[in-house]
């Protein structure tokens, strides 16, 4: 009876889309909010798949892709794990990832993905590795009370939003210091974001050689000017990052700072129906925001793949997708979950969906995390304190994307 059991279970090991029995997946995964969902999810997929039982970590972001590229050269890398686009190119070089697209064309799931998902999140090999499990398009938050009482409108345009932010920069109090800035630009880590909104939308400009060009650098000077000479950006702008930015927006320190739609419900909290959105202001001649992609994927170690499959598709359908994303705060990829989502105000979704003909992702270049997480902050926080020009730091970054 025993040698029967070991070959079934072994038999079931062997076959396509059959996970095998007493398997464990140890899934990584990045939650900023401790109290999230994922204890429900993994009790609700391990009751559903006999057999497998699931190991989520969650990993803390600030160390995250630093703590997995160490742990797959170490052979000890996660079965299955969240990532984002940027990191694809050095994950592939590091022959880390399991093509999903055999899995995927026989997963009866597929069809209720959002539409172009795929396309976005495919690599350049033609093949896909990632399974879309939410996203986001960045847009500027305002404060809806602040414009209103200076008789402001949303600002489309780069004049406009400069105009507004230096009559948004006050001295509220009368006691000589400014007390409400215009704009919390984010300096440090991911803070391209920002920049990106102001230098990627100008007409022939991109994460390219045209950097370099008269529109490239007038970009990275528009910025550089906001902070050194409208003075509209906080003294602490250089090393701000996210906590900074939305807790300064929060206590009426800035009256417009960039984010996505996971930061919506903090602000309304807060703030009510003094937080609006607006798409990022059209900049040169054209519109840049990102898209903010997270997806998961089946490592190349994974000792049970078929399990791993099992699991990421299960957090990709509907339902759990939808549990899944409230505890992101970001958006459902399903259809079914979107056209029931009530898990943000109507006008932040709006927003994000009037960003996305303009949304775009990083390059899909190995150079792109040493230019998310290095060059740029490196480049930016120095040409915002004058140490370098806006043309050495648009060199500096180019010099990463040349030669791809």
């Amino acid at each position: 009876m025993k040698r029967t059991i070991s070959a079934l279970a072994l038999l079931a090991g062997l076959a396509p889309g059959l996970a095998s029995a007493d398997s464990t997946v140890r899934f990584w995964y990045h939650f900023d909010n401790p109290e999230n969902p994922m204890g429900d999810l993994v009790a609700k997929f391990e009751a559903e798949n006999p057999g497998i039982k699931i190991d989520a970590m969650n990993v803390p972001w600030n160390s995250y892709y630093d703590n997995l590229y160490t742990s797959i050269v170490g052979g000890n890398a996660p079965d299955a794990a969240m990532l984002k686009m940027f990191a694809l190119p050095r994950l592939l070089e590091m022959e880390a990832l399991e093509p999903l697209d055999d899995r995927i064309a026989a997963w009866k799931g597929k069809d209720d993905i959002l539409p172009n998902l795929f396309d976005l999140t495919r690599a350049e090999d033609g093949k896909q590795y990632f399974l879309p499990v939410q996203y986001v398009a960045l847009y500027l938050y305002y404060r809806a009370d602040m414009f209103q009482e200076l008789g402001l409108n949303p600002p489309q345009t780069c004049d406009e939003f400069r105009d507004a932010a230096i009559k948004l920069t006050r001295d509220t109090n009368g006691d000589g210091k400014i007390d409400t800035y215009g704009f919390g630009f984010r300096g440090g880590k991911s803070g391209h974001e920002h920049w990106g909104s102001f230098t990627l939308g100008r007409t022939g400009v991109a994460l390219d050689q045209s950097l370099t060009s008269d529109a490239g650098a007038a970009g990275t000077q528009f910025v550089i000017d906001l902070f050194q000479t409208d003075k509209v950006f906080p003294p602490s702008a250089p090393n701000d990052g996210f906590q900074e930015i939305i807790g300064a927006f929060k206590t009426g320190v800035t009256a417009m700072t960039i984010h996505h739609v996971g930061s919506s419900n903090d602000l309304v909290e807060v703030l009510g129906d003094k937080v609006a959105a607006t798409t990022v202001p059209e900049c040169g001649g054209g519109r840049w925001t990102t898209f903010g992609d997270e997806s998961t994927a089946v490592l190349s170690n994974a000792s049970d793949k078929d399990a791993a499959w099992k699991w990421i598709s299960f957090l990709s359908t509907a339902e759990n997708n939808a549990l899944f994303n409230t505890a992101t705060g970001q958006l459902p990829v399903t259809q079914s979950d979107t056209a029931a989502w009530q898990g943000h105000e109507p006008r932040f979704v709006e927003a994000t969906q009037a960003s996305l003909p303009f949304a775009h992702l990083l390059p899909a270049s190995s150079n792109t995390p040493e230019f998310v997480n290095t060059v740029w902050p490196a480049n930016m926080q120095r040409a915002l304190l004058g140490q370098i020009t806006a043309q050495q730091m648009n060199a500096a970054i180019a010099g990463l994307f040349t030669d791809d």
